[in-house]
């Protein structure tokens, strides 16, 4: 166990250990990412679950820990670590390596940290480590337990967005809270004993073109992150239901997101230069996965126009992303296959990317009847086009909803000022 300080004094004590699960997984157990998952492995979800002083009282780091080894039986292939095949594609070892567990103190109050609404913090109560550069020593989820001077608590979530997508870490967090609560998960039946897709010779050559909604970066070689060529950063927006309620009735659409999308759509192409973006990518809950079982399963689509969107009234940029994404799933399976799965690209940020977290049951944890009172979501390894993240603001449609954006840094106190000016959201 290891102990160190935070460089901003904020959070300190921090110490460090692992969990396994309790059982055996099996002898030369693999699991393989498809190739959407490999489409999005320089991506990452960093997840924060804020509970109040009563929820974890008199419980110990250890107490916390125990029920990890039953729910680490279940979802096994999140305690193993990347190798490659002899053909370079990556596939997960199952060897009980175990997740990285973090201890923490804050020196705040938890309604003081909240009062600060501050995104660049809120990455000092999760983990910001990337798979790789040695990727047998990386473990693809870290959780990181953070306790406020009030006694208060976070639970940070970071999840290589490789293994799934945000349905699937919320299905994966979401358990260890029914596990607390006397859950036993049955052995899970699609243990893997041998490659398959990291085996494959065949070569595709139905593609010329790459799909719109990935780009191609790198190499990374086996240090998953992609690096921008400008400073990102990220703030946050709480809209109201009453504000979201007005949004909608502007721009003609019944939903939150769209309605959202559309005007910081039409709100940046104001503050850049040139008739776009005229091509955005839309990610939002896919079809429906068998529980279980991770994996990205998120559509992943364009909406592509060929005239200046800030000419255009944001109605018809709602419309739009309702009725005209053009689903690029298959494409990037196809684009990844092609490369026997050994691509490096984005997706988010190769286009303005908007990301739905509405199909997440972002507040179904439950600890011993405690339900967490504030619930935060970034995501790290965005590319330089920026990506706008809208999730619940609370559990009821009427908290309304959560805004954050990461975007190139000069851009972030235009796209302020613009929508205050227009939509009075910032």
């Amino acid at each position: 166990m290891v102990s160190s300080n935070s460089e901003d004094g904020l959070i300190y004590n921090i110490k460090l250990s692992s969990v396994g699960p309790a059982r055996v997984t099996g002898q030369d157990v693999v699991y393989e990412p498809s190739n959407m998952d490999l489409a999005m492995k320089l991506h990452y979800l960093r997840g924060i679950y804020y509970f109040d002083s009563q929820a974890f009282q008199d419980f110990t780091i250890y107490k916390i820990k125990e029920p990890m080894f039953s729910w680490f039986n279940y979802f096994y292939m999140t305690n193993g670590r990347f190798r490659r095949a002899e053909s370079g594609r990556p596939y997960i070892k199952c060897n009980d390596c175990g997740a990285r567990v973090i201890e923490a103190q804050c020196d705040k109050t938890l309604e003081e940290w909240l009062e600060m609404k501050d995104p660049s913090l809120e990455k000092l109560l999760v983990s910001n480590q990337v798979l790789g550069p040695e990727l047998a020593f990386s473990p693809p989820i870290l959780i990181q337990h953070t306790k406020f001077k009030c006694g208060g608590i976070s639970l940070g979530l970071s999840w290589a967005h490789v293994l799934g997508d945000v349905v699937s870490a919320t299905e994966f967090w979401n358990l260890l809270g029914k596990v607390v609560g006397g859950y036993q998960p049955p052995r899970p039946l699609n243990l893997a004993h041998s490659l398959t897709k990291a085996n494959s010779t065949q070569t595709l050559q139905k593609i010329v073109e790459d799909p719109l909604s990935i780009k191609r970066v790198g190499p990374v070689e086996d240090h998953w992150i992609a690096n921008s060529s400008c400073k990102m950063e990220s703030f946050s927006i709480h809209v109201s239901a009453s504000k979201l309620g007005h949004l909608q009735s502007r721009t003609g659409v019944q939903g939150p997101f769209e309605s959202l999308c559309a005007v910081i759509w039409h709100s940046i192409s104001r503050i850049r230069d040139g008739p776009g973006p005229q091509v955005v990518t839309i990610c939002k809950q896919g079809e429906e996965k068998k529980e279980g079982l991770i994996g990205n399963t998120q559509l992943i689509g364009v909406v592509k126009v060929d005239y200046s969107i800030r000419e255009t009234n944001p109605s018809e940029l709602a419309r739009l992303i309702k009725n005209e994404i053009i689903d690029e799933r298959l494409k990037i399976d196809e684009a990844i296959e092609k490369e026997h799965g050994v691509s490096d690209v984005v997706v988010y940020g190769a286009n303005l990317t908007f990301v739905s977290l509405e199909g997440a049951d972002l507040y179904g944890f439950d600890w011993k009847g405690h339900k967490p009172i504030n619930v935060s979501y970034l995501i790290d390894g965005v590319g330089d086009a920026g990506t706008v993240l809208v999730f619940p603001a609370g559990p009821n449609d009427s908290e309304g909803r959560i805004v954050t954006a990461t975007l190139p840094q000069d851009e972030i106190t235009k796209l302020k000022n613009e929508l205050n000016k227009e939509w009075s959201i910032a």
